[in-house]
């Protein structure tokens, strides 16, 4: 492969290691807020009724900010019928071809992402509860998470075709 694509690979899938490795993290203070809402409903009597909404907007960002880097170490659910049976060339090969479906979807998804974030900082889009949070932090983390599994699905591809042609990039 040329040297910017082995170039694009390398810092697609470092930033996409440091970032993932950070999301990994966000499981602590995920289970610090919802005990904390535990403790001051039943111990102190009140409700915090911040607390679970901020828990899914922090999960959500844990999976989608996660994705590049699940990607990465070959942590994606496979349907694994034939798959495993293959050899590494041909498994490559089918990488190869199928990742281009990936790559549509999540271009798709992005393209929407951007929309759907773009619209809630024009508009101070916020949620229908009684907290009221506005939306556009979870939607940039979102639309950022979107981002980093595009460039590592497309790097995932060219590491597929150089596996392919039998000169695997390191």
């Amino acid at each position: 492969m040329p040297k910017p694509i082995q170039l694009y690979v390398r810092y697609v899938e470092a930033v996409g290691y440091w970032i993932g490795r950070f999301a990994m993290y966000l499981i602590f203070p995920m289970g610090a807020i919802l005990l904390y809402s535990t403790v001051a409903r039943i111990i102190l009597g009140y409700p915090v009724n911040w607390a679970l909404e901020m828990t899914q907007f922090m999960l959500s960002a844990y999976y989608l900010l996660g994705g590049a880097y699940s990607m990465q170490i070959n942590a994606h659910v496979r349907m694994d019928l034939f798959y495993s049976n293959m050899k590494p060339k041909t498994r490559a090969i089918v990488d190869s071809f199928t990742i281009l479906f990936v790559v549509f979807y999540l271009a798709v998804l992005f393209w929407g992402g951007v929309s759907s974030t773009n619209y809630s900082i024009v508009y101070s889009q916020k949620n229908y509860t009684a907290w009221a949070p506005v939306l556009w932090p979870v939607k940039v983390a979102m639309t950022i998470g979107i981002f980093l599994m595009l460039l590592q699905t497309i790097a995932q591809f060219f590491k597929d075709v150089a596996e392919a042609r039998g000169k695997p990039i390191a």
